[in-house]
């Protein structure tokens, strides 16, 4: 693309808004796949991740347009450009990096700014890159840093909501560019091996810790005093460790959903109930669930699987639980429901605990899976109700320590939603009713008796020897009657 004349770097912004479409010249530095800088320390580890990743964006336009579209920006040329001067206000300001994508002569920009390790976002210096990119007219504000944004948070920080009126706000964590280079990588493809070479370095350099891109760190300095107050039932929805808490809980659940996306190629989501759907909502929830039963909870949605993956791990048991819950059969009996469900779990753990929901008794009838396997029938509710929904339900015992590693309260959540969904959720298929099938002369008798079957509650291959006693009984007194019946008078 030929250089624009456009004014230089240093430009007084106010001066510009709406004069030129794009503010940029040959003098803007070009994001590099590999940056050199002199500098060290954490900013200097922003600037070279923050190249790094956009460079990829412009080499890559799969991958760049994967991360733009949902914003908004066309499906045009990517340029990408770091540590762009401007000023706003007569005050220097030096954005992380810009993104501009033409299309049929239009321009789609959006300012940078990249956090890593521990830092976080800057209330003042985001509001500022807000009012540069209206001043600018730009169309977006992009963030990036190891925060997350949940099911039930817009954006990690606090931001005045009225600077948005023009320019859309976004946040990537470190771990959601990894998990959408990954599957586009892996599941979607690159069609053009150079560009998958590339898209392969950047993957292998945000998942070196040395990067400054941080996965999960734990549940935060209030873990301890949480856990046991939990136990101890000595919790109070005030205090800050338990707010701390339950933020720290929602990114795991996060954390959960991109790992999984990872590994299976399909977006996994966490869903909330309609009351949860906002920030205080949702962690007014968990506060008092933590406070009154010790409890977090969550469930992840997972494309083409028979139920909902419910996790939630129990404090004062010191128990992580997942479970799913499926549809019954809605036709047939309770021992061809059951078994519907055994022919699904012939390698499922032994210590799953299989639930059957029965319809108009309040309780369940449950038992461990080894149990059903070998007699079935303590699923069968009594005659006259019907098996509505069946709960599986895999326990494990709940790591305790507050960091990542080995033994810690995160890795036993991560590790029992792993086992459960491989070896339960994966196998499951929910049911659907067979298509219905024209008569033919040799099946209306056996139609006959499923027909009957199902209104006396029999197995089908039973209702012959019904058939035959009503036969003889019919036969007998009808026999019996011709008895009693007078002679005829012949005379």
């Amino acid at each position: 693309m030929q250089a624009r004349k456009q004014p230089t770097m240093g430009s007084d912004a106010g001066g510009l808004a709406g004069r030129h479409p794009v503010i940029k010249d040959e003098a803007w530095p070009v994001a590099r796949l590999i940056p050199i800088s002199s500098g060290s320390g954490v900013e200097a580890q922003e600037g070279r991740l923050a190249s790094a990743l956009l460079a990829v964006m412009a080499a890559v336009p799969d991958f760049g347009h994967a991360l733009l579209k949902p914003l908004g920006a066309p499906s045009g040329r990517i340029q990408t450009f770091t540590e762009v001067p401007f000023k706003l206000g007569g005050k220097a300001i030096r954005p992380d990096g810009v993104i501009v994508v033409t299309r049929a002569g239009k321009d789609w920009k959006a300012l940078v700014e990249a956090k890593v390790a521990a830092n976080q976002l800057d209330v003042d210096q985001m509001n500022a890159y807000l009012d540069l990119a209206r001043e600018l007219d730009f169309q977006a504000v992009l963030s990036i840093s190891n925060q997350y944004v949940t099911s039930s948070t817009d954006y990690p920080i606090e931001i005045d909501r009225r600077r948005l009126r023009r320019v859309i706000l976004h946040h990537w964590s470190w771990i959601d560019l990894l998990t959408e280079a990954t599957v586009q990588k892996e599941y979607r493809g690159v069609g053009d091996p150079d560009q998958a070479y590339i898209l392969g370095e950047l993957i292998r350099y945000l998942s070196d810790s040395r990067s400054g891109a941080v996965a999960f760190e734990g549940m935060g300095s209030g873990w301890t005093t949480v856990r046991d107050g939990a136990r101890d039932q000595t919790l109070r929805k005030t205090d800050e460790a338990v707010i701390a808490t339950v933020a720290r809980w929602d990114d795991l659940v996060r954390y959960l959903a991109l790992s999984l996306t990872t590994e299976l190629g399909r977006q996994v989501k966490h869903v909330l109930p309609a009351a949860e759907r906002t920030s205080a909502g949702r962690r007014q929830a968990l506060v008092d669930s933590l406070v009154s039963a010790g409890r977090l909870y969550a469930d992840l949605q997972i494309p083409n699987v028979a139920g909902v993956l419910s996790i939630s791990a129990d404090l004062r048991s010191r128990q992580v639980i997942a479970s799913t819950s499926v549809d019954a059969p809605r036709e047939g009996t309770a021992k061809g429901r059951v078994s519907w469900l055994l022919r699904q779990l012939q390698a499922a753990p032994s210590n799953l605990t299989v639930e059957a929901r029965v319809t108009w008794k309040p309780t369940s009838l449950a038992s461990p899976l080894s149990v059903v396997q070998e007699n079935p029938s303590v699923l069968y509710p009594e005659k006259g109700r019907e098996i509505r929904s069946f709960t599986l339900t895999l326990v494990s015992n709940m790591g305790t320590k507050r960091d990542s590693g080995r033994g810690s309260f995160a890795e036993s959540v991560m590790n029992i939603s792993r086992t459960f969904y491989g070896e339960v959720l994966e196998k499951l298929r929910g049911w659907k009713a067979p298509p219905p099938k024209l008569k033919r002369p040799a099946e209306e008798d056996e139609s006959r008796q499923e027909a009957v079957a199902e209104l006396v509650r029999v197995e089908p291959e039973h209702i012959a020897e019904i058939d035959e006693t009503a036969v003889a009984v019919e036969t007998h007194g009808q026999v019996q009657k011709d008895a009693e019946r007078p002679a005829p008078d012949n005379g």
